[in-house]
């Protein structure tokens, strides 16, 4: 709401320069209040376009939340949100677009009926009563306008929420028409229709030329009356005779030669060159810095139809909470997709890994080509019983909330379903040693709907209870396991998994008694919340951070959300 504010606060002044600025009188006088929505729209356009590339400079944002220059974690927790501001650059885009495009329909027919001989050079129409369509796709700004609009109805219609579950390829390709967008608004600009006048000391409006009569009926709008007094004024001299609209006056202003009018110099490249030479730049360092494929080790079917694969990679390096890119050309030559590490190379072992569930047809295929028939149901597949491994590129690491949750003295860590996999690597962080960091009690709250689900983590979740216990750390960690269904409960956990069996219960958290039950064992503490999960889960968990308690407690928000 505060950005939205600020973007109609901008359309207001840009609207009331244009309304009462003398320079734009001639044209205000042809176009009405069409020159000022479409000039204060435009410069909402030029602010939004600008900014909307900058949340996706991921290599930027990631070394901003891990250097030390952000040392503030409310800066790095606003780092976050880059995603949202991004969402919310494009809305504003969209909105004031239509009103940019409305008011140039309008502007097209004022300059067809208001045609002026007086003003030629100021017109951009040929003649009276020109057809305004021709002004329309006839001419370098009114095509391209007409192609940007088409470009920008796909990629906004595809970034629905609907588009992008149904149907992620359409969301994607659309969505990378927008360096189709931004060339043409290069051109799209250029044009130079709506002029200023240069000469306002030797012409100002309204003025009377006595080597030219002007157009009788030329009347002065109320916003300018008042700075009309400002210029100088000469007697109207009494050798010439006085044209009948002014004998009723003895002053009048007295302009010395023609107005001249001249185009603006495009703003819009000042706006738009800097982010997006920046976002092309980047995007290039990526290419090169991922263009060397990453070594598969290993592939692990997990049950509920999640796919493990671990990596190897030359001088590769993230922090737990992070994510890359994968890319497999066999796959899709232009798709790539994010997924969370869910395991760090460290300074004993290089390998790295992520877990990713087959809801799709990228992570279908992705699938078929790792393992051998897409059926089986290994646990793993060692390389000499594989076939050869279909080349693989990683981008990245990326930043995330969830390296922030080493950084509390308390951490909330709550996960439904697969999207448990930001905390697993946190999970392996702390089971290679947790005396390293700020991090002294772990709350893990882990819902699932099938019992099988929890074997995803199952062996990591032990090996981490038993190295705590066997520290006398016991208490560092509570962990929660959620059935939300109670289908199949007879296949529980065995005892291979005997830690996790006490810790598991049938329904759903009861939220509220949660949160106050940490927040009366953590008193006037400030505790890290971390949510990756549906929506539903999400907004509760958001509102009840959000609510005061009576124990000084304060619980601090963040929500996994891909850049």
């Amino acid at each position: 709401f505060f950005w939205l504010f600020l973007n109609v606060w901008l359309f207001w002044k840009t609207f009331l320069l244009y309304y009462q600025g003398l320079q734009y009188y001639y044209l205000h006088q042809m176009l009405g209040l069409g020159l000022c929505v479409s000039r204060a729209s435009a410069s909402v356009l030029n602010v939004n376009c600008c900014l909307v590339l900058l949340p996706m400079c991921r290599v930027l944002l990631a070394f901003l939340r891990g250097s030390q220059k952000v040392a503030s974690r409310k800066t790095r927790r606003l780092l976050d949100k880059s995603k949202t501001f991004h969402v919310t650059c494009g809305v504003t885009i969209c909105i004031f677009s239509v009103l940019h495009v409305a008011a140039h329909l309008v502007n097209a027919l004022n300059f067809s009926e208001n045609y002026s001989e007086d003003f030629l050079a100021l017109n951009a129409a040929n003649y009276r009563g020109e057809d305004p369509r021709k002004l329309l796709f006839a001419t370098v700004p009114g095509l391209t306008g007409v192609i940007m609009v088409l470009v920008l109805f796909l990629m906004c219609t595809a970034s629905t929420y609907a588009i992008r579950v149904s149907n992620y390829d359409i969301f994607w390709y659309t969505h990378n028409l927008f360096f189709v967008f931004y060339m043409l608004l290069m051109l799209h600009v250029s044009g130079g229709v709506l002029k200023y006048q240069t000469n306002l000391e030797e012409h100002p409006p309204g003025c009377f030329n006595p080597n030219k009569t002007l157009e009788e009926n030329m009347t002065v709008p109320k916003a300018f009356e008042e700075t009309f007094p400002d210029y100088t004024t000469e007697r109207f001299p009494e050798d010439l005779s006085v044209p009948e609209p002014f004998v009723q006056n003895n002053f009048m202003r007295i302009c010395s030669e023609e107005p001249k009018f001249q185009s603006h110099f495009p703003e819009t490249w000042f706006w738009i060159s800097g982010p997006l030479c920046l976002y092309c730049v980047e995007r290039l360092y990526r290419y090169i810095r991922s263009n060397k494929p990453v070594t598969i080790t290993s592939v692990i079917s997990h049950p509920s139809n999640v796919l493990e694969v671990r990596m190897m990679k030359a001088d590769f390096k993230a922090r737990p909470g992070q994510y890359v890119i994968l890319h497999c050309p066999r796959v899709s030559t232009l798709e790539s997709h994010p997924f969370t590490l869910t395991m760090c190379p460290t300074d004993t072992k290089a390998t790295f890994g992520v877990h990713l569930k087959v809801v799709g047809d990228w992570t279908e295929r992705f699938r078929d080509l790792l393992l051998l028939h897409s059926n089986q149901d290994t646990e793993i597949l060692p390389i000499f019983q594989q076939r050869r491994y279909p080349k693989l590129y990683v981008d990245g690491p990326f930043g995330s909330p969830f390296e922030e949750s080493l950084n509390y003295e308390v951490s909330l860590c709550v996960a439904g379903g697969i999207g448990v996999t930001p905390f697993a690597s946190v999970l392996n962080t702390l089971l290679d040693g947790w005396k390293c960091y700020k991090l002294r009690r772990l709350y893990f709250i882990w819902v699932c709907r099938d019992i099988e689900s929890f074997r995803w983590f199952a062996d990591l979740l032990c090996m981490l209870h038993d190295k705590l216990w066997q520290e006398n750390r016991p208490d560092y960690i509570n962990i929660q396991l959620y059935l939300s269904q109670t289908d199949g409960i007879q296949k529980i956990i065995g005892e291979k998994y005997q830690a996790l069996n006490s810790r598991l219960l049938i329904g759903r958290p009861r939220w509220k008694l949660l949160f106050d039950e940490i927040a009366k064992c953590n008193r006037r503490k400030t505790i890290g919340v971390f949510c990756c999960g549906p929506n539903k889960i999400s907004k509760i968990l958001h509102k009840l951070s959000n609510s005061s308690n009576s124990y000084g407690t304060r619980f601090e928000y963040n929500k996994e959300s891909f850049s």
